[in-house]
């Protein structure tokens, strides 16, 4: 296998990975000006509330989606307008919820409920505490609600409300303060910072099945330690995979069996972190590994500069790989990988930046640097 192909391959099991994910629906419920907009901008990539297509489904909800993004979001309207918007609202709601169960189509079936209350209002109305007693009661299918304090600029003010709702003894996942976004309002410039949405990520991963795991690592950008932690999960698998491979040790010059391994690994850190990589982007992370060249023999070229990258490895005994060689070069690999997309997600490292000289100078640098720290 030649370098292009490797990276045709990766990107190929991208794109097969992004295509599996199945859809994850979420409905907002709140009243207008409450900050609904806000909030999924903040915990989901692709500003789908302001860019993204709305449809209407029923009179009083709206579906938003993005083109290949598997996610919608169900917004609903006229929450403020009284009983009889809300009575709507909720009878709408549960027959979406009824018929999307009744597909048996993962894709189709409504996953969580956010009901929002803005905390600049200090209290929860008793209509609103019937509106999820009633809901709740008539949910057969027992969708899971967070309830979602947004706009909590004082948190003595959300603690406040929150308490106030739990004593309600509602139905419901959990009680929630978030504030979705930096507020730099104050007079004195005083800034609260964001808050709660790495939280509610958390939650979500609870609540949800295990088939949407995936596509809400794809989805969110609210919580990176869950997106390292679905990374490193696949590290492990490939890890495990690799001692299987070399069950038998490998002879050195076959080493190009460890990358269908290392490819879907890569792949599967790279969907983790919700990156979707062009092929100008992907060549240049992995000649930041292995370096170029369309005659290199792929597989042999990764394991010798990974065994000169870390330190007391020294070289392959014997012109074989063995299991435990095998682990630690795809263990070693995957979390400089995840090292590297870290540094992307915070910002360290701009896809712009890849395309000059510096840029892939400091990407090698600190691929190498990551790898010496095995």
């Amino acid at each position: 296998m030649d370098f292009n192909n490797l990276v045709e391959g990766c990107m190929n099991a991208i794109s097969a990975q992004v295509g599996n994910l199945n859809t994850l629906n979420v409905v907002i419920v709140g009243k207008t000006g409450v900050g609904k907009s806000t909030l999924v901008n903040a915990i989901f990539r692709e500003d789908l509330a302001t860019t993204g297509t709305g449809r209407p489904v029923t009179q009083r909800m709206c579906r938003y989606t993005k083109k290949d993004v598997p996610l919608a979001i169900y917004d609903t309207k006229g929450f403020e307008l009284g009983k009889d918007a809300q009575q709507e609202v909720k009878e709408e709601l549960l027959e979406t919820i009824k018929e999307g169960y009744e597909t048996r189509d993962i894709d189709k079936m409504i996953h969580c409920i956010w009901y929002c209350v803005s905390v600049t209002s200090s209290r929860f109305e008793p209509e609103e505490v019937q509106w999820i007693k009633d809901f709740t009661a008539q949910n057969q299918h027992q969708v899971p609600i967070i309830i979602v304090l947004t706009q909590a600029f004082s948190k003595k003010r959300a603690r406040e409300l929150k308490d106030q709702i739990e004593t309600e003894n509602l139905n419901v996942i959990q009680v929630l303060p978030v504030l979705a976004q930096d507020y730099d309002e104050f007079d004195d410039g005083y800034v609260v910072k964001a808050y709660g949405t790495d939280t509610l990520i958390e939650i979500m991963e609870k609540a949800l099945p295990d088939e949407l795991q995936d596509t809400l690592m794809y989805v969110q950008q609210a919580n990176l330690e869950s997106k390292k932690k679905k990374a490193q999960a696949a590290v492990a698998a490939a890890a495990t995979a690799a001692i299987a491979a070399a069950a038998s040790p490998i002879p050195f010059s076959d080493a190009a069996i460890l990358i269908p391994i290392e490819v879907t690994m890569l792949a599967s850190i790279t969907v983790a972190f919700g990156f979707d990589p062009n092929k100008a982007m992907l060549t240049t992370l992995i000649s930041a590994v292995i370096g170029t060249g369309s005659t290199t023999l792929v597989g042999k070229t990764i394991v010798s500069n990974l065994l000169k990258m870390i330190p007391g490895v020294g070289t392959v005994a014997g012109g074989v790989i063995s299991g435990g060689t095998a682990t630690l070069l795809t263990t070693a690999l995957g979390e400089a990988y995840i090292g590297i997309m870290t540094a992307m997600y915070n910002g360290e490292i701009k896809e712009n930046d890849l395309e000059t000289s510096d840029g892939k100078k400091k990407l090698k640098k600190m691929f190498k640097e990551r790898l010496k720290k095995k």
